[in-house]
């Protein structure tokens, strides 16, 4: 039985941008088994280890927000859980904070809305491409539009969207001269996620160099708890009728 609930937020860097989602989830069970951390187990007849990851992260993309929530089975500090943990996970795995968070709020997955992304790219056979000026216009003309058509093709399988519905925002970034880099707020949630090399080929760029996730962003816990329904009241006792 789970008796606390810990937010903790990370970082992925180096190789670990190349750790897959299923991965990622049994390099957590590991590392909290070597940190000695009293993890709660879900009940049943096969019971399994209560860690969730709000949202996949694509392959080799780096990041600076993921957030895992870890339930357990005897309360320790946010500050005792990254000092063991963070001996416990390579350097390319960065715990940046620990929070509580109370049990009965919604599932992690369930709370996350959008995620920013910073993408930059170099310089190829048409340094044009890559210049600010035309880029911001390109922007300009991305947000004004009420739908964007688009086709993805995953193995055989093609998907046909709208790709507008799944930006929320696109703005260009200070960079070094010779390199264009983009921050961009994209849709992420259970029923669709907005890929960053995706708005750049819909911007007329080439694939983005490197992709970096800064933040999710979540919901307000507030508006996806149920209605709590009034307090029933206890039926009024009637006198009993002397005979």
């Amino acid at each position: 039985m789970a008796v606390q609930r810990l937010r903790v937020q990370y970082g992925r860097t180096g190789d670990f941008r190349y750790v897959g989602h299923l991965d990622m989830m049994r390099f957590w069970q590991r590392a909290l088994r070597r940190a000695a951390i009293a993890v709660a187990c879900s009940e049943g007849t096969m019971p399994r280890v209560r860690l969730s990851i709000a949202a996949a992260l694509p392959v080799g993309v780096t990041s600076e927000g993921e957030l895992l929530d870890v339930y357990l089975k005897r309360r320790i500090s946010p500050f005792y859980f990254m000092q063991r943990v963070g001996k416990a996970v390579p350097e390319t795995v960065q715990i940046h904070r620990a929070d509580d968070v109370p049990l009965d709020w919604p599932s992690l997955q369930s709370q996350v809305r959008q995620a920013e992304y910073r993408v930059g790219f170099r310089p190829g056979p048409h340094p044009a491409a890559v210049q600010a000026a035309p880029v911001q216009a390109a922007i300009d003309a991305l947000l004004k539009k009420t739908t964007l058509p688009w086709e993805h093709q995953r193995d055989k399988e093609v998907r046909r969207y709208d790709l507008r519905e799944l930006i929320e925002d696109v703005w260009l970034e200070d960079a070094p001269q010779g390199e264009l880099r983009l921050s961009m707020v994209l849709k992420t949630d259970p029923s669709a996620s907005g890929r960053p090399e995706q708005v750049a080929a819909a911007l007329g760029l080439p694939a983005p160099a490197w992709c970096h996730r800064v933040r999710l962003i979540l919901a307000d816990v507030q508006e996806q708890r149920p209605p709590q329904r009034p307090p029933r009241r206890p039926a009024s006792r009637q006198p009993a009728r002397r005979s």
